[in-house]
């Protein structure tokens, strides 16, 4: 996040170097940083004005539900929203104040009234306290960048299943403990990376639409001055602002930030597991997939002939830095008494840059999944490095049926050495032993010892992710 969002105290030598045009300080290297791993859109969205702005929509909206319950006088609001626009304030004024007390919303609220005529300054911020309209403020920023991540989600789905589709037969090795296995296909391997994208996805999706809470309990979170019609005014404040209504104020009840910290956290890893595994595959001694041009694929500045999987890499660093976001939330996560002395304040910059982080994330992990290079012949390949061994169970199975099982599992042993070492086609090798050639006929061996033949479930799989992905 840009630090700046909130405020930020310069003194001295700081103060006179003055602030780009989102509020940032032209001497941090964020450009070269930060920012390569955020969405563009999403840093443009999230600038001091945009949580100016937000912070005038609560103030307002929340003079709105005590006009409408009669706590103030009729035309209050409409009088209020003419005097408190976000273009009103001192940015810098803001910025200056604001470690003097601990939060933004107190040099707002105090340049707020200085904007107001003197007869509705009463009238204005009634019940409420700071936090009430920075975490209501922080929910409204929010809300429209995690929208945003579900769209992406929703082309990375429509992308993968796409990719999917094409590769539902393509044969490939299956690799546990970083060694090759047994045979899958490319088809199964997305399906998996689909299916757990889209679990994340149900996450992100439930806290978006019914976990970004509106905030209002005032000074000790028991409405103080609205005695028994406090909870209404905080479910009025939620229809006015389109959030969701707690049951209780949560100033120091940090669950909703929770949640949204792990369902960040839960798709960074559905991400990040799709980058990892390409760039694994991308390897140069492995070669079955690349990275597409879009993803800004490229080369070493010392070595010219390397094509770097950078898209997988940029989405493996936002993933590290969200994971370490959501570790600091649960570290600030249980606050004292009835307002968190430092730890609500650490919540802020990190949980926005996790938001920030996820949608760049995504944007690049879409471009992968729309445009990945699989090399199915590379894949081939690389089915046929041991020599058939991966195969030698399946291999020995069958030879059993016609020959002597120990003397098929020697003949299996010796044609997969050879095959290795000679790098020939095992059922070919296999077939040069007369007592297997005049036992069986070539095409059915050939079938048998066919990597495709012994892909498992993969094309169920495959089905089987292609119908629960239309369900949800």
């Amino acid at each position: 996040m840009n630090p700046a969002m909130f405020g930020s105290a310069r003194t001295g030598a700081d103060a006179t170097r003055g602030t780009c045009i989102d509020g940032r300080d032209p001497a941090m290297p964020d450009p070269f940083l930060r920012h390569p791993f955020m969405s563009t859109a999403g840093r443009d969205a999230c600038t001091p004005q945009t949580f100016v702005a937000a912070m005038c929509r609560v103030e307002i909206a929340l003079a709105q539900v005590q006009e409408n319950a009669g706590v103030l006088a009729s035309g209050t609001t409409q009088a209020i929203a003419e005097h408190v626009v976000a273009d009103a304030f001192d940015l810098d004024g803001l910025a200056a104040e604001t470690a003097d007390g601990g939060n933004v919303a107190i040099p707002f609220v105090r340049q707020a009234k200085a904007l107001l005529p003197d007869e509705l300054r009463t009238s204005f911020h009634g019940g409420a306290t700071s936090q009430d309209i920075v975490d209501t403020a922080l929910m409204l920023v929010l809300k429209p960048r995690m929208e945003h991540c579900l769209e992406l989600l929703a082309q990375c789905r429509a992308d993968g299943i796409a990719l999917m589709d094409a590769h539902e037969s393509t044969p490939m090795v299956g690799r546990t403990l970083m060694q090759q296995a047994l045979p899958i296909t490319f088809g199964a391997k997305v399906a998996q990376w689909l299916w757990g994208l889209a679990q994340a996805e149900q996450r992100l999706a439930a806290t978006t639409r019914d976990g970004l809470f509106v905030q209002f309990g005032g000074p000790v979170g028991v409405h103080t001055g609205f005695a028994e019609n406090g909870p209404d005014l905080v479910e009025a404040l939620a229809v006015e602002l389109g959030l969701g209504c707690p049951v209780l104020p949560w100033h120091t009840d940090r669950q909703p930030v929770l949640a949204i910290g792990d369902s960040l956290g839960a798709v960074a890893v559905g991400a990040e597991k799709i980058a990892l595994d390409v760039a694994l595959m991308a390897q140069t001694e492995i070669g079955e997939v690349s990275e597409p041009a879009s993803t800004g694929a490229g080369g070493s500045s010392s070595m010219p002939h390397k094509r770097n999987p950078v898209g997988c890499a940029r989405i493996r660093a936002a993933a590290r830095q969200i994971h370490a976001t959501v570790g600091l939330l649960h570290n600030a996560g249980a606050q004292p008494m009835e307002r968190g002395l430092g730890e609500w304040h650490a919540e802020w910059a990190p949980l926005v840059d996790a938001v920030l982080l996820l949608e760049g994330s995504l944007e690049t992990l879409q471009l992968l999944l729309e445009g990945l290079d699989v090399h199915p012949g590379a894949m081939r390949r690389n089915l046929a490095l041991t020599g058939g061994a991966i195969l030698a169970g399946p291999a020995i199975t069958f030879l059993a049926r016609y020959i002597d099982r120990d003397r098929a599992a020697a003949l299996v042993q010796s044609a997969h050495q050879s095959a290795a070492g000679e790098h020939r086609e095992f059922a070919e090798i296999l077939l040069e032993q007369p007592e297997i050639h005049d036992a069986i006929d070539p095409q059915e061996l050939r079938a048998a010892v066919d990597p495709s033949a012994h892909v498992g479930a993969s094309r169920a799989q495959v089905a089987r992710l292609r119908r629960a992905i239309k369900s949800l």
